[in-house]
């Protein structure tokens, strides 16, 4: 366990007069991994069961002191926040204050909530600060009355097979509390809360495992974290009012509570496993359409720092030609039917993530030599919603946008002989949404190089797709592979002359939820899985309007084409 130690207290000319203590001993650490079947029977079979989300604390606190009763007293180390025992010293990036205590089980008894144990110093004197004084500690627990939450307490190894339990019982508490509690559960109304943790444990997988990229688990996690923020911030500004709010501290208070509701109303959105069904992306675009110029004239916009007679000598004569140094500006000076030329370079547009106009991108020359790179603060990196996009002879390099590297939210978007390097999701083509692909590489997707979503249509040729799904997932059954299909309702997908390899995956994952078939169909399952796995891929790819003729797939991990059954719930 990392030590530190203080720095002397700025406000005083003496410094910290304490007896060195000596290295905490290390907590216990399980080494049992749990699936997600195991995960729902622990919490929503047998701790939640029927409870109300706000009998939770309660039914975890049962949880704890069923165990707890096997072993009253043990040595473990009390965790707590830096701000609790020390004040105006430099702590760094401590994330806790560590301190081995002796821990009595007695007041466990008591109806209190969150539940709280007895601790008291033990020897040797021992903490992850090697000068942090005892006095202190002392003191700090004196005005606790030496009780601390039970979820602060580390048991730590060696102390006996009992208290190894207790160990595992605390830390499925945590669990609890960390990944799948909410703040606003007592607030919903829910007839079966056990549904909602199930539910939660489903996106916990789905983020570990890779099924919801990267960037967008980070995205949540972040947005979690601002909530709960958010929320305590409001805890601490109501507290420190007293009597009846003055007019300025009730806008203040209103202001916190609406910011905190915001990020409560996305965050369960994001939750919803009907949407998470069709995967985590929406609409985005909000931006209106300009359509055509009134005078019906068409322009084409020329990026380059500089222009020449010479990068306009094979224009008609007719052209109408308008320069910019920037590829935002020449974006945001489109109309419908307009022509984008853009000369070798390196180019930002945050314009790229709402493209609502039938417009042509196209790059001059070598398409490696006209790179356009994301933006990392926004969520897109290239998006339409026009009838007709197209983008021709670039490259696409993808910095920690949250979405796909290009979203096709509706209309039509064609990418030719275009090279798209992706850091988080590749291209993703949503529900009623079209997708033409010729001459294309794309590479280095954390999801499936190819989303197509339930009813969207996507036309690929002479394409590759390599070395995409490589996250590092706990569970290679979560692989998407090269290109992904989620088929309610079907998507249709047209193939011709794609070379598709080494991804993590199959080459072409079909996507299917598990109430598919009809549950006699499952009934007649036998122990040879490798012919069902076959029955269902055959009865999958007819239910499919799927054209593949003439590609090459080969070196993908786990095959060319396949199925993944996943958790799904209809809309």
């Amino acid at each position: 366990m990392r030590r530190k130690r203080l720095a002397p207290n700025p406000d005083s000319e003496e410094p910290f007069d304490a007896k060195e203590a000596q290295v905490l001993p290390q907590i216990f650490i399980s080494n049992k991994t749990y699936t997600y079947d195991e995960r729902v029977v622990l919490f929503c079979d047998h701790i939640i069961g029927q409870c109300s989300a706000e009998d939770a604390d309660e039914a975890i606190r049962f949880y704890i002191i069923e165990k707890l009763a096997s072993k009253r007293s043990w040595t473990a180390v009390w965790k707590t926040s830096p701000e609790v025992l020390l004040v105006n010293c430099d702590i760094g990036d401590l994330p806790f204050v560590g301190v081995l205590v002796d821990v009595n089980c007695t007041p466990c008894e008591g109806k209190s909530l969150p539940l709280r144990v007895s601790v008291s110093v033990a020897e040797p004197y021992s903490s992850n600060i090697a000068n942090l004084p005892r006095e202190l500690v002392e003191d700090v627990l004196r005005e606790h009355d030496y009780s601390v939450p039970i979820l602060d307490v580390y048991p730590i190894q060696g102390m006996g097979a009992d208290v190894d339990n207790i160990a595992e019982y605390l830390e499925h508490a945590r669990f609890f509390y960390d990944f799948l509690w909410r703040d606003w559960d007592d607030d919903e109304e829910c007839d079966e809360y056990a549904g909602v943790i199930e539910k939660r444990i489903q996106l916990y997988y789905d983020i570990q495992d890779g099924t919801i990229p990267g960037p967008i688990s980070e995205r949540y996690r972040k947005t979690l974290e601002e909530y709960r923020s958010k929320r305590l911030d409001l805890t601490k500004f109501q507290t420190k009012i007293r009597g009846e709010a003055l007019p300025g501290e009730a806008v203040e208070c209103w202001k916190k509570y609406y910011e905190m509701s915001m990020l409560c109303g996305l965050l369960k959105f994001w939750e919803d496993l009907r949407l998470r069904s069709h995967g985590p992306f929406y609409p985005r675009i909000y931006k209106r359409r300009k359509g055509q110029r009134t005078s019906g004239r068409i322009v084409t916009h020329i990026v380059a720092q500089i222009m020449t007679t010479d990068m306009i000598k094979n224009f008609s004569a007719d052209t109408l030609i308008q320069q910019h140094d920037s590829l935002s500006a020449a974006l945001d000076s489109c109309f419908s039917g307009d022509t984008v030329v853009v000369f070798p370079g390196e180019y930002h547009a945050v314009a790229l993530a709402s493209l609502t106009d039938d417009i042509t991108i196209k790059g001059e020359g070598e398409r490696k030599e006209v790179l356009f790179y994301s933006d990392p603060s926004h969520d897109n990196f290239v998006a339409s919603k026009a009838s007709k996009v197209m983008l021709m002879n670039l490259t696409l390099v993808q910095h920690g946008t949250c979405d796909g590297i290009v979203v096709v939210e509706s209309g039509q978007l064609t990418l030719d002989n275009c090279v798209l390097k992706c850091q988080g999701t590749g291209v993703c083509v949503l529900t009623g949404a079209s997708l033409v692909m010729k001459n294309c590489e794309i590479s280095g997707a954390k999801g499936a190089g190819v989303e197509l979503y339930p009813g969207s249509v996507a036309e690929l040729h002479r394409n590759e797709i390599h070395h995409c799904s490589n996250q590092l997932a706990k569970d290679s059954k979560g692989s998407q592979g090269g290109i992904n299909l989620k088929v309610l309702p079907q998507p249709q997908l047209k193939l011709t002359d794609n070379h598709i390899h080494d991804n993590h995956g199959y080459g072409v994952t079909i996507l299917v939820p598990d109430n598919l078939y009809k549950a006699s169909e499952d009934l007649e399952q036998t122990a040879s899985g490798d012919k069902n796995e076959t029955d269902y891929l055959s009865k999958a790819l007819q239910k499919l309007s799927l054209e593949i003729t003439t590609n090459k797939l080969e070196s993908n991990t786990k095959g060319d084409i396949g199925l993944l059954r996943k958790m799904w719930v209809n809309s």
